[in-house]
Formats: C-alpha cells, structure tokens, sequence
C-alpha cells in the first residue's frame, strides 16, 4: 500500500517532539509567551515518556532552604546523581539557579510539592551535605502539565510519530516529517515550522535489557528509542558524549525506576553494607551508593563478590510503610509493592538482590547551549535527549521551560518557508510505502534482537577495542542494508516499531566512531588497548557531527 499524505499541511511557530516533561514545559513556556506551539507525542501526553507514572524527587535549590551560598550547592549537588562530570558546568548552574520557579509552576498546576505541608528534602544525599532532592508526589504530573500546556493554547497531536527534521537551504529548521498511528493505515504529515524542540527522551533499546525476551521490560520508557538523537544526527546536529553509554540499577529482573526512593543500604548476601556511606538506613540520606556507583551491582557480579541487594531489614517500620504505600505510590513504581504482597514476601525479613541494567544513551546526545539550542539554527533539545546537562525530572522541565522562552523570541526573527516540496518528503513518502508494501517480510523484532547483541558484545561497558570496535560497526552498517532490504510492516503500530529500530540502528554508529576515537579508558568506556585515562582529554566532551558523507569529531572543553 502507499502510505498518503495527510492533504492539509500542519503550520506552526514551535513544534515540540515528544510530550514529556521537557516538551511539556516548554509547551507551556512559549504558549505563556504567546506563540502557536504543537505538540506531537507518539503516546499520550497524559502518560507517555520518562515521568509517565509519576516522580517523587525533584532536585532544586530553594535559597530559604539552602541558603545564600550557591558554590557550596553546586559543589555539593555535583556529588548526587544530579551532578557528576557529564555536563557543562554552565548548564548545571543555569537549571540549578531556575529550578525554584519550576517548583513554584508546578504547584500552581496542581502537582502537589509539599505533601507534608512544607518543603521536605529527601535521599540522593551524601551524609554531612545538605540536601536537594524535593520530596514531592507526583503521581498526577503528566496530567497537570498536559492541561496546562492545553490551557496556554498548545495543540497536541497524540499518536503521531515525528520521523525528519526538515532544514533549508540556509542550514536552519523550517518543519518536519511525521507519521499518524491513530488508525490502522498510517499517513504521512508535513509540519511546517520556524522552530523545533526536540525533547523525544532517551535512547532504550539500545542494549539488550535484564530480560531480552521481554524487551519492554525497562526501568525508563521503552518507546523512547533514541529518535530524537537520530533525527538530530541526520539533520546535521551535533552530538556529544555518545559513547559514554550507562545504565540504571534496581530490582533485579523486574526492571523499575526510583532506586532513591528505597530506604535500606546495598549489601552483600551476609546484610553488610558494601560501602563506607552509612551504617544503617536514612530516610533523610537515601541509598547513596546507588547514584554514585551504579555500576557496582554489575561489577560484583563480574567479580565474583556479589550478588548486592538492597537491605531493608532494618528500616524503621514507620519509614517502611512510608516508603511502601506513599513513596512509591509518587514515583509511579507501586507496581513493586503489588508483586511483594503477590509474593508473600516481606521487606522486613527479605532483602531484595539489586542489579545494573538496561544500558543506553540517557543524558548522551546532542548538543546545546545556554539557550537549549542545538548547532542546527532553531533546533532545540531537552530531557534526556540532550547529552550535556543532566537534572532527571528537574532538568528536563527547567531546559525545556528555557528552550520555549527562547523560541518564541527566536520565530519572531525568522520567515516562514513552504516545506510542501521539500526532497525528503518524497524520500520518506517512498521508504514508508516500500516497508508497508513489505507486509509479511522481516519483523521488526528480528532486526531489534540483532542490533542489541551486535552493541553488546561489540560495543558493551565490560570492554572494547579496536578490533571489537570495527568488527562491530561493520556489523551494524549490513544490519542497516538487511534491515532497509528486507523489513516490513503490516500496519501502523508495525510501522512505528520498525521505524524505531531504523533509528536505533542510526544512533548506534555514531556511538561506534566516537567509541573509536576516544582513545583511552574512561568511566564506563573501557578499552583494553588504552587502559589509562588521557589527562589531556579531563574537562572535555567529545562531539560528532555529520555533513553528507562526510563525519566531524572532535573534542570541546566543556563550559
């Protein structure tokens, strides 16, 4: 069948991709700011994304907590899962010093952030430093911030699946190609636009998870599938720190967020503790050892000394309950809590073997500034598709909140351009027609089970090398022309899974070259024929950029 063309093309000032929280802030931001913003969301935005179940921390710095020194709190906020190397000073600085008005926003929407009547600051602590994470339920999140963003005029097209981004012949964004997945038969829409965000999430899937048979098994979203970063790459954006790929610890085998949300210690299979932090179970504190040594539950297990488990057999019974039937229940992972009470099995007795899982690009991507805009004219980003500012929940609202303030004095010095007979119209038109046309061919699982052994074993966090390295990103190029022959769809959802693993595949080169180039070991990117750190390369990000054929990298101080 040949894919159509929805008749009426879709203009618009702002298009945002992806309705999580990034998107919807700065849906609401540049709505505020009186621009036409549309939102295209290949879920529902009322629960779609990172945040779709809700969240119970929110890394903030409120000065009548804090107080008036803002170099202790950004030392001491660098130490969490908030900090680390990974990001542009700068950017750290600039969602740390805004993170107040977003906490402020959000309780005006309805998100309650005060659930105990004030502000109440709890785990992602090292002992002895103040704390950052706000406790706060938010359980109904998505569904505030959707009416909000409706409420500031925003349009949102749900099940629409956004697949190019469409630059003119002065290199900046002028609209986008996407695919609706509401009805059985997909259609192609045009988007017309001076401005692009694309805040489209994380790239799952990459890797295989803790159970590849079950690959929807996954602490984040799955559906977020690296698009964004791809699209980006595509368009001629610049990446950075692609390689540094990481992973998330929690339950073992029943993949979940909100590791800071428990109230016990990692310890080994005796109930001792295996890290210095603390003795014995804070609310205040958290589990530390889970933010800042995420990699130790995989490295135990390669060693010999684990398996790890998170110990709650000592947590006070009041913290316990609180953390079982509230806690939970705000981050959205009480999911947990039905299958202990399934189980029969009791936290007070049990403890809970932990483990390193589904590895991906989180916080790698692309690249932006202090403006949340990429190195494309226009083309924002935020959330976890950005890989230079990190801040979880915190950060994706307040990046995107500073990406809509700035598009929407950004349009107002750009023209409109007719995208209708744009080249990659016609290119995407033919290469969804020639999947739908496929049918019965490959599926798209055959291809998704292929890409994630081929990044396991030849690009994995246990070790990599020259020669694994090229063998592998050979490997990946004639996946892509097996997976471009041979794919088919028989329908739209079909489509939309197909046309993730495409992307998937096009995020994974770049990780493959820049995992080439960084010469040396580093963090999760160990090489056996570099086994020492190059100390010329501390305090820079490496970046990747593609014109045509031709590939840039290089490396940037960082900012």
């Amino acid at each position: 069948m040949t894919v159509k063309i929805r008749n009426e093309i879709v203009k618009t000032d702002f298009l945002i991709v992806g309705g999580g929280i990034a998107g919807l802030q700065a849906a609401i931001a540049a709505g505020e700011k009186g621009i036409d913003v549309v939102v295209a969301e290949k879920a529902d935005t009322r629960r779609s994304g990172c945040g779709a179940n809700g969240n119970d921390h929110f890394a903030c710095y409120i000065p009548e907590c804090h107080g008036d020194d803002f170099d202790l709190v950004l030392r001491q906020v660098n130490m969490t899962m908030d900090g680390g190397p990974w990001q542009d000073p700068s950017m750290m600085k600039l969602w740390l010093s805004r993170s107040y008005e977003v906490v402020q926003k959000w309780e005006s929407i309805g998100i309650n952030m005060r659930p105990t009547g004030k502000w109440n600051f709890e785990g992602h602590s090292v002992p002895g430093n103040q704390r950052y994470h706000l406790k706060f339920d938010g359980k109904n999140q998505k569904s505030a911030l959707t009416q909000a963003a409706i409420a500031n005029g925003a349009r949102i097209m749900n099940k629409t699946v956004v697949n190019e981004i469409l630059t003119g012949d002065d290199g900046r964004v002028v609209g986008a190609i996407a695919v609706d997945i509401s009805q059985d038969a997909p259609e192609m829409v045009i988007i017309q636009t001076k401005s692009i965000l694309i805040a489209a999430g994380a790239a799952s899937r990459l890797y295989p998870g803790i159970t590849p048979a079950y690959m929807f098994n996954d602490a984040g979203c799955p559906a977020n599938t690296g698009a964004g970063q791809a699209m980006a790459y595509r368009a001629g954006a610049r990446l950075a720190n692609l390689e540094m790929a990481g992973g998330h610890a929690g339950p073992r085998y029943f993949a979940r967020g909100g590791k800071g949300t428990w109230i016990g210690l990692t310890s080994d299979i005796h109930g001792k503790c295996i890290t210095p932090y603390q003795d014995k179970p804070s609310r205040q504190n958290g589990d530390i050892a889970s933010d800042i040594w995420p990699g130790s539950y995989r490295d135990r297990m390669r060693d010999g000394t684990g398996p790890s488990y998170m110990n709650c057999t000592e947590t006070t019974d009041e913290d316990l309950d609180y953390m079982l039937h509230e806690a939970m229940v705000s981050e959205g992972i009480d999911s947990l809590t039905d299958q202990l009470d399934q189980r029969n099995i009791s936290l007070r007795d049990s403890m809970i073997e932990f483990g390193s899982y589904n590895i991906g690009l989180s916080t790698q991507g692309i690249d932006i500034d202090i403006h949340a805009m990429s190195s494309i004219p226009g083309l924002y980003a935020a959330g976890n598709v950005v890989g230079n500012v990190k801040g979880n929940v915190s950060g994706a609202a307040i990046i995107g909140m500073v990406a809509g303030e700035h598009a929407a004095e950004y349009v107002k010095t750009v023209d409109e351009v007719s995208v209708e007979a744009h080249p990659l119209v016609a290119e995407k038109q033919a290469l969804y027609t020639r999947l739908m046309e496929g049918g019965k061919g490959a599926h798209w699982k055959e291809a998704a089970s292929t890409l994630q052994n081929i990044m396991n074993d030849y690009a994995g966090l246990y070790v990599r090398s020259e020669s694994l390295l090229t063998a592998g990103l050979t490997y990946l190029r004639q996946l892509k022309a097996e997976a471009l022959d041979s794919l088919g769809a028989e329908n739209a959802h079909e489509l939309m899974r197909t046309l993730e693993i495409l992307d998937l595949i096009d995020i994974g080169e770049p990780l493959f070259l820049m995992a080439l180039n960084r010469r040396e070991t580093r963090a999760s990117h160990k090489r056996s024929d570099y086994t020492y750190t190059n100390m010329l390369l501390n305090d820079k990000f490496q970046t990747i950029e593609k014109h045509g054929d031709e590939v840039v990298l290089d490396y940037r101080a960082r900012w």
